[in-house]
């Protein structure tokens, strides 16, 4: 495929991704909130925000590898934990984990008309990082979703990734996972950098690699033990990054 066909083909997946987020956000936003409505365990509204995210995926041209998937349990919650390089780390990890997933999302989503009103009533959390006592009771509620059965998902380092490398980890999903009580599983993801690195918007088709790991019990620990899990989950995550997530 010549230079400019490529370009070509890249423009052709934007034009297909931003017409798909601009005319299906406000039907669908409306459609989960009346579910929401209707049930109130959120599980209708949690399967039709999936099969939205398996829209953004099929209309970028993005391709998914999954490994680890059989190291999980259908039936039990999880707080999964992975690397942060790119907002299509979301949609990746919503479409690949086949489990009742919320997320702790930044409070300022919410306010957005349609897509933030989608996000509530789903059921995902909203926290805020300049306020460390809202953003206790948003770990408080997140342990609770978990307590009930929902698996949450979170990125310890905090942020995206400007260059790839793996950042330091925050404590706070871990304080989260021993609240909770269930296992960290650390996740891996390579790949959605060069798919949309960090403060750009252009979508550039390619291979996406999940690695999943195998979990990390947090039954009988303490919040003393929060620093030694964190830097179990970051020396498993950063060994995957390394290895391309093969």
């Amino acid at each position: 495929m010549t230079y400019t066909m490529k370009k070509l083909k890249i423009i052709a997946y934007n034009l297909l991704l931003y017409g798909y987020i601009l005319f299906s956000v406000p039907p669908m936003a409306l459609i989960i909130i009346l579910c929401a409505l209707i049930d109130k365990k959120g599980l209708l509204p949690h399967r039709l925000s999936t099969l939205w995210l398996k829209g953004v995926i099929r209309c970028s041209g993005v391709q998914i590898e999954v490994r680890g998937l059989e190291l999980l349990k259908p039936e039990r919650s999880y707080v999964f934990a992975a690397n942060h390089q790119s907002q299509f780390d979301i949609p990746v990890l919503g479409v690949v984990l086949p489990f009742q997933v919320r997320w702790l999302a930044k409070e300022s989503l919410f306010r957005i008309p349609f897509f933030g009103w989608a996000l509530r009533a789903t059921g995902y959390i909203p926290i805020d990082r300049q306020n460390p006592r809202r953003g206790l009771r948003s770990l408080e509620a997140a342990a609770q979703k978990v307590k009930k059965g929902f698996s949450v998902i979170i990125f310890p380092e905090g942020t995206r990734s400007p260059d790839g490398r793996l950042l330091s980890f925050k404590s706070g999903g871990f304080v989260l996972a021993i609240k909770s009580g269930q296992p960290v599983v650390p996740i891996a993801i390579c790949g959605t950098r060069k798919v949309m690195p960090r403060g750009r918007l252009w979508v550039t088709p390619g291979l996406v690699r999940v690695k999943i790991y195998k979990p990390i019990e947090t039954k009988g620990l303490t919040l003393r033990d929060k620093a030694e899990l964190s830097q179990l989950v970051y020396l498993t995550i950063k060994k995957g990054v390394a290895s391309g997530c093969r």
